[in-house]
Formats: C-alpha cells, structure tokens, sequence
C-alpha cells in the first residue's frame, strides 16, 4: 500500500507491510535519487515505486536492528549501489556509513541527522531529515510511534533479564521525551505501526506530527521514567521466536539473494517421501479450500499477509517445509515473506490436484452451530479481554504448541476463521479427531445468538 506526502521539492512515500505492521519509506531527494528508510529483503514495492518515479535508490538508512525482519539494506548496497546509513553502536559487520548521535549526512540539497534514542533497542537512531535549517520530519522507527513507544524486551529471552528489560524503558522515556521537544509542525514517521509485535496500539493512523503526539500519546504524559517503564511493560504481549535472532543476522549482513526464486513442483510421490522424512507440508490455500480436502498432516497457514509471522511462529527454520497451494496462487509470494524474516526456502510446493492419496477435511462451523462444543479462542489477548464468548478456553496461537489441550470436542475460534484452521491444524496434529472452526468472530457469534460477549479475563 502506497501513499504519497508531499514536501518542498521531494516527496516522501510511505510503504506499508501489512503482515507486519510496519512502514518503511521512500523519499525522492529531486536529483533522480531516492533515500529508502527501514526496508526488508523483500524489496518489491520499494523497487516498483522509485521505478514508477525514475529513481536510483542511493542511500538506505536503517533505523535499528530490526528483530522482526531481515534487513533489506545490504541487499540495495550490493545490487543498487546504495550507500548504508547506520547506528556506529550496531557494530554492523559489513560496509556502512556508521553514523552517531549528532552526526549528519549531506543527501544533495536535503540532511538527514542521526539523534541517539535507545530504548527500543540500545543501539537506537531516529533521522531527522532537514531542508536546510528546517527540520521536516522524523524517521523514528520503534521510538517515539503513534500513539506509543515500542517495546523495549528484545535482547533477552522474554523472563531471562527483565532489569535491562526495564533499563532500556526508562531510555525509552528519554528518546521520545528528546524527540517531543522538536517543532508542532515536524512529521513523525515511524517505522513500527498498527498489527507490529514490536508493539503499536491498534488504530489506522500510520504517520503523525510532533504536535499530534504532544497531545494524544498517553506515554508523552508519563510522569517520570519509572511509571513510563511500569505502563510500557504492562501492555507488552507475545511475540514470534525469530525475534531473538534477527538482530544479530542483521548486524552480521544478510547474505545478498542473487536470484529470484524457483521452488521445484513436487509430484505426489516426491511429496510423500520428504512428508516421510520430516518435512511439514504448509497449506497455504484460503480456509474453504483446506477444510474441503487437504493432505493429512498439513498445517494450515493462509496465504495472506500475515502469512509470514505464523510461519515463523510456528514451524522450525531447521526442518524443510514444503508450498502446497491452489493453482492460481503466487508460490513467489509465499517464498519472498519466509525471506523476509529469515526462515529457509521451500523445499519444494504442490498443488491438492498432484496428491493421490487419501483427503482430510475440517469442519466448519457457523456461529449458531457450536452448542456442545467447549470453544478454544486463539487470538491475542488483548483481542480476547476485548469480549469473547462465555467459558471460552484462551490459549493465544502462538502458544499451542507448548500448551496441554484436553481431548474433547472442540470448536475454535479466532476474528474470521484464518488463525483458527491453523489451531485446529496443529491440533488434529498432535493427534486430536474431533475439531471443527467456527467461521467468524465473537461478533458474528453474538449477533446470531442474542447473547453477549464477556470481557476480560
């Protein structure tokens, strides 16, 4: 998705990654060159829009080490030529420009000047990019975001070290104090939005000002460092396992793709030997399709762009995996999202219509249909505590794998339908017979049945 904000004689494009939840952007310098903020190895829409404007992309700045994607940068360094904008305290161990607090980079008629603001990570830039002496506006990645702060518990394993967890959210408070005391007027733009695990409040709104913020961030309005950290760590939730390692492949330099990719079609028996050997059979077709026939064993994560967070939520990156997918589906896309947060390729895709051997299918339940089945919710649980259905059992999706569910009868539930074939995938797994998935949400439930939803815990 793709919106142009105009200033001077540049403009600034942002680029939304909706799986992700993130924006990265591209500014038009004026001089056929273009600045690329915060962009993943999937470098697609970048490249489709400086194209459509006739730009080279000539610097990449990287706001931080990012933890929830693989870095996009070295990638436009060896292919495009672009010079790497980066923290000196990230210690990247590949070409850079590495840049510290203060620190200015003269991109032809605009600046663009690193502001140390740790907290997020400890190694934290935001950019402040300049016309002259006047400032426009601010690449904060996870600082200062709309409407809050991004999270600050990314260099331990969650429980392993909670005081650097709580150290980094009283800098956190520094950072987006420092960034408040710029003009009203002065744009912020975030790298971390909205659907980020890297925490965002939920809300459209991508971009905002300085003045914005000054006046609705409730975190702006913390009273001091200690009851910023306990209000920031109190809302902050789950996130994916390759969180933890991201980082230091991002330091270290992803390795640069050379070609686009060409997973090999599999036939049946080629599908039933690498299933033999271990390998996961991911279907990604929509859930109708998986709950009509699908092979035995496969784990339902649809392709869409969430896709790539449940991937890397739930399946290893150590054992091969395998596209099964409806015909008129884009196996690059699939390809290109597992890239994108350092998970391997596939080893190989198929279609339903090269198995032959035997077809499971899944239940699905309308929201009037569930009596006498205990109902598993798999959402968030912010999602959760917002309303759910009465003696509704939570376990989020991201924890199922680790969590003892008891053999029953079992509806399970999510917003619409998607997460849900993927709980009841992993269940049927692990070895459950009698699942089914409601399509729907809580809300779907309640407006056929009458009854009301129950919130909180």
């Amino acid at each position: 998705m793709e919106g142009v904000v105009g200033f001077g004689e540049t403009h600034l494009i942002p680029l939304l990654d909706e799986g992700l939840g993130n924006n990265a952007y591209l500014v038009d310098l004026g001089d056929g060159r273009a600045l690329a903020v915060d962009v993943s190895v999937d470098l697609r829409a970048v490249r489709a829009a400086a194209e459509r404007r006739g730009l080279v992309i000539g610097y990449a700045a990287e706001t931080h080490l990012h933890a929830d994607f693989v870095s996009g940068a070295r990638r436009l360094a060896a292919t495009d030529g672009a010079t790497v904008l980066a923290s000196a305290a990230g210690r990247r161990r590949f070409e850079h420009v590495a840049l510290a607090d203060e620190d200015e980079m003269d991109l032809g008629g605009l600046t663009l000047r690193a502001l140390a603001t740790p907290g997020h990570t400890d190694e934290h830039l935001s950019f402040l990019l300049l016309d002259g002496a006047r400032p426009l506006g601010v690449f904060s990645g996870g600082s200062l975001i709309v409407g809050a702060a991004a999270r600050t518990d990314l260099s331990a394993p969650p429980g392993v070290d909670p005081g650097r967890t709580r150290s980094l959210a009283r800098a956190q408070y520094q950072s987006i104090r420092r960034l408040a005391v710029l003009p009203d007027e002065v744009a912020v733009w975030p790298t971390h939005g909205a659907g980020s695990f890297c925490s965002a409040p939920p809300g459209s709104d991508r971009v905002s000002t300085i003045g914005a913020e000054k006046r609705h961030n409730p975190l702006l309005r913390a009273t001091g460092p200690d009851a910023f950290a306990d209000r920031l760590i109190a809302s902050l939730g789950g996130f994916p396992p390759y969180f933890l390692r991201l980082a230091e492949v991002n330091r270290a330099g992803p390795a640069v793709l050379s070609a686009d990719p060409r997973p090999a079609r599999l036939g049946g028996t080629e599908v039933k030997g690498a299933q033999a050997g271990g390998a996961v059979l991911v279907d990604v077709r929509p859930l109708a399709d998986f709950a009509a026939g699908h092979i035995p064993g496969s784990l339902s994560i649809a392709l869409r762009p969430q896709f790539a967070t449940w991937l890397g939520w739930l399946t290893d990156p150590g054992i091969p995996w395998i596209v099964v997918r409806d015909p008129d589906q884009d196996v690059e896309d699939a390809w290109w999202q597992a890239m994108k947060i350092g998970h391997p390729a596939p080893l190989g895709e198929t279609t339903i219509k090269a198995w032959d051997g035997p077809l499971a299918t899944l239940p699905l339940l309308r929201p009037g249909e569930i009596t006498g089945r205990a109902v598993l919710d798999v959402r968030q649980d912010g999602e959760y505590v917002a309303g759910h259905l009465p003696g509704a059992v939570h376990i989020e999706l991201g924890d199922l794998p680790t969590g003892p569910i008891e053999s029953g009868s079992w509806a399970v539930m999510c917003g619409h339908g998607e997460r849900a074939a993927t709980a009841a995938s992993l269940l049927t797994r692990s070895g459950h017979r009698d699942v089914a998935v409601l399509v729907g949400g809580p809300d779907d439930w309640a407006e056929a049945t009458g009854r009301s939803l129950v919130e909180g815990r």
